[in-house]
């Protein structure tokens, strides 16, 4: 009797999975619309560049709070529900994100986007998928080749999230087109570009306007995935085209940093290949440029690492859209001598002040967490980034740990970088003083070796 009770309610159970199922699919494609390739113009010639809007399936819909509410979508978007809350994940649905440059990177990066819920995507590319995109190319199929890569990726992303509110543009991003792109106010700009002008002009664009913008720097002839990082412009280094746009940046628009990249430590494993023209010689590349400015010699290119670097990218504005904090892995070029140096520097430090190192809770490991995960290798008092690469390696000679309050054990929880020259002005002040007159400082410091006794259970 139990056992056909059981076998009823299993029955009964997996019956309305399946038509509920039904249902949904049913719907789904009621929804499904086909797709036209089309496309409208709305621009005769931009830079060489005939530029248009994409047209195709109608989607004029309006990104609301509201998205989550459709059973489908709701039910689609259930594993980022589950990951960051119903209240986070209607942050990301209600989003408007920017990507431009739509190649290995960027399609990568938009498609990740979409994939979480992002209620609206403006999709911008002035160039076209070729078949030897396809080997780094989110979506792109032998039958896309020769179409613009912006009306590829929406007439993809429309039979993935048809609710999503889709925008693509066929165009260059320069001056005349800036208004076009940037208007309507932007929760994210993605600067997916290789081009170094435009790339600089577009970040300074948004600095100057005030939008969040996130950028991606050389992905190509590179193979470790394990070297990618987000880190501000300042603190990429090995990159030539990061170089580049640091350089002109400062000098053409008095911008220093403030900028999030993603970039690779790695060091480029090849150069870009010569250029070779219809004869078969090598020729001048410029003599072959569509857009003036535009490489147009090939760079070797692992197809794996642009889109890693996408992923990256659609990870990061996802968990910042949804109010996630990610600490992000700190760009400190230390080795493990650095760190034996600044622990025997603390217990010498110790001694001398205390007449003995007994109070030092800290090993060298606890002290490598300690300079670069809390203090990213550089003094307490320091917010801005001004040692990178070598320039790090040689200020570790003018760095030194000491306690944040003197009637504490030098603990995990209890010890900040500082210069030699800040420590003495530090230990003959009281935590008191510091709170009344850098409350700032106080508050910056005090959260930070919060952190230390969260990550240690402390």
């Amino acid at each position: 009797m139990e056992k056909g009770k059981f076998l009823a309610l299993v029955g009964g159970g997996a019956l309305f999975g399946s038509v509920s199922t039904y249902f949904l699919l049913t719907r789904l494609l009621q929804i499904q619309k086909n797709g036209l390739r089309q496309c409208r113009k709305d621009a005769t010639n931009l830079n060489g560049v005939e530029g248009c809007t994409i047209s195709g399936r109608k989607n004029d819909k309006v990104v609301n709070d509201d998205l989550l509410k459709d059973e489908i979508v709701s039910e689609q978007l259930t594993r980022n529900v589950q990951f960051f809350g119903s209240e986070s994940q209607q942050k990301v649905t209600a989003s408007y994100v920017v990507v431009i440059g739509l190649g290995g990177v960027g399609s990568h990066a938009a498609t990740m986007l979409l994939r979480s819920g992002i209620g609206k995507l403006l999709l911008v590319d002035f160039d076209q998928v070729s078949l030897s995109s396809l080997n780094r190319h989110a979506v792109a199929t032998r039958a896309d080749v020769g179409i613009p890569k912006a009306q590829c990726l929406k007439e993809h992303f429309l039979s993935i999230f048809p609710e999503c509110q889709i925008d693509a543009k066929v165009m260059l991003y320069d001056s005349s087109t800036e208004e076009e792109i940037l208007s309507g106010h932007p929760d994210f700009v993605l600067d997916c570009i290789d081009n170094i002008d435009t790339k600089v002009a577009l970040l300074a664009s948004c600095v100057r306007r005030g939008l969040k913008v996130l950028s991606a720097t050389g992905a190509g002839a590179r193979a470790d995935p394990t070297r990618i990082r987000i880190a501000d412009l300042r603190e990429s280094t090995n990159d030539p085209l990061s170089r580049s746009v640091r350089h002109r940046l400062r000098k053409h628009y008095g911008i220093e940093g403030g900028i999030p990249v993603v970039f690779s430590l790695e060091k480029p494993k090849a150069k870009l290949l010569p250029f070779k023209g219809p004869s078969g010689e090598e020729e001048n590349p410029s003599d072959y440029q569509i857009v003036p400015g535009f490489r147009v010699r090939i760079i070797p290119v692992l197809g794996t690492i642009p889109a890693i670097f996408g992923q990256v990218m659609a990870s990061y504005v996802v968990t910042e859209l949804a109010g996630l904090q990610v600490q992000t892995e700190p760009i400190v070029n230390f080795d493990m001598d650095h760190y034996h140096t600044l622990h025997q520097r603390l217990i010498e430090h110790e001694e001398s002040l205390y007449g003995t190192s007994m109070e030092v809770q800290v090993d060298v490991e606890e002290v490598m967490y300690i300079v670069k995960e809390l203090w990213h290798g550089r003094s307490a008092r320091e917010q801005l980034v001004k040692d990178v690469g070598r320039g790090m390696w040689r200020s570790v000679n003018e760095l030194m740990l000491v306690r944040w309050d003197h009637t504490k054990p030098a603990s995990i929880s209890n010890l900040i970088l500082l210069k030699f020259k800040e420590v003495d002005e530090h230990e003959s002040t009281t935590l008191d003083v510091i709170k009344e007159k850098e409350p700032e400082f106080y508050s910056r410091v005090t959260a930070v070796l919060k952190r230390a006794e969260l990550d240690f259970g402390l």
